[in-house]
């Protein structure tokens, strides 16, 4: 039943990136952007990545499709008329998408117990993160301890597109004179 369950999930998903590619209307491609994100972060839920899975909705299908729905709302809706032939990108892709698929198959099985993974670095972490850390949580100490400047990074890049964002938004708002924003007369 998995098995069915993530294959119906990536079945999605490659029908969405499909739909992504054929769409003209950048309002539809952010609509189907927080589709793709919110359909990806069930599909990591589903993969028992719970942490990831949230944290991919929250910013993938939430913040970051109002962002750029706010973004769009400063642009024109329609994309404009590519100038040159869509093969070179076409085909980076493919490429790009080959050689990630050949390098998965030097690894283990998903799941499998006897990985390193599962037998070294995962035991290391149950068994020495609270005595180290004293954080009770081992995914909070792992994500805020152990990993500590990677989620600072990942969280300045997230601040960073935020405050840029509202700067956009910023300077698109009309400017009042000095004696309307006052509220004082003439005389």
């Amino acid at each position: 039943m998995e098995f069915l369950i993530n294959l119906v999930l990536l079945l999605f998903l490659a029908a969405v990136t499909f739909a992504v590619i054929g769409v003209r209307n950048l309002f539809a491609v952010v609509i189907l952007g927080g589709a793709y994100s919110f359909l990806m972060a069930t599909l990591l839920i589903a993969m028992d990545a719970v942490d990831v899975g949230m944290t991919e909705a929250a910013v993938g299908a939430g913040v970051s499709t109002v962002l750029l729905l706010s973004a769009l709302h400063l642009t024109n809706t329609e994309e404009a008329a590519a100038r040159h032939s869509n093969v070179l990108p076409l085909a980076l892709s493919l490429l790009t998408g080959a050689a990630l698929i050949y390098g998965t198959w030097g690894l283990p099985d998903y799941g499998m117990a006897d990985t390193a993974v599962n037998t070294y670095v995962g035991q290391q972490y149950l068994e020495r993160s609270i005595p180290e850390t004293t954080v009770p949580n081992v995914v909070t100490s792992v994500l805020a301890s152990y990993r500590g400047y990677d989620t600072l990074g990942e969280t300045t890049v997230i601040f960073t597109a935020g405050i840029g964002v509202l700067m956009l938004l910023r300077g698109r708002r009309p400017r009042k004179d000095k004696e309307t924003s006052t509220g004082g007369d003439a005389t």
